[in-house]
């Protein structure tokens, strides 16, 4: 059974940074991807980023360039999600989500299996 646990939300001030972790559990191979996304309170779910586990390939939306970095440990089983020049935009509810057999393009986004999600906060 396939479990995702993320953490490391939290809050922040403008221009801080937070490391979320999201541990995962049940895979049988390294042949999958997980990705972040974000939900605002009244916005719709977006992807922020993505890493396929076998090859550590990355995808990044257009709002994480630059300022986020995702990364793994296989030997960990854990995706990171390094957030550094936060905004107040930045804040939302964090999940990872995870799908076999997925290539991190942009074109599609893993969401196969969930997370319950981490609070990120961004405000003075």
């Amino acid at each position: 059974q396939v479990q995702l646990v993320e953490s490391g939300g939290g809050l922040v001030q403008p221009g801080g940074s937070l490391r979320l972790s999201c541990v995962a559990s049940g895979f049988t191979s390294d042949y999958y991807a997980i990705a972040w996304f974000r939900q605002a309170p009244g916005k719709e779910r977006e992807g922020v980023s993505c890493i396929s586990i076998s090859d550590g390939s990355t995808y990044y939306a257009e709002s994480a360039r630059g300022r986020f970095t995702i990364s793994r440990d296989n030997a960990k089983n854990t995706v990171y999600l390094q957030m550094n020049s936060l905004k107040p935009e930045d804040t939302a509810v964090y999940y990872c989500s995870a799908e076999f057999a997925h290539f991190c393009t942009g074109d599609t986004w893993p969401d196969d299996y969930w997370g319950p999600g981490t609070q990120v906060t961004v405000a003075s």
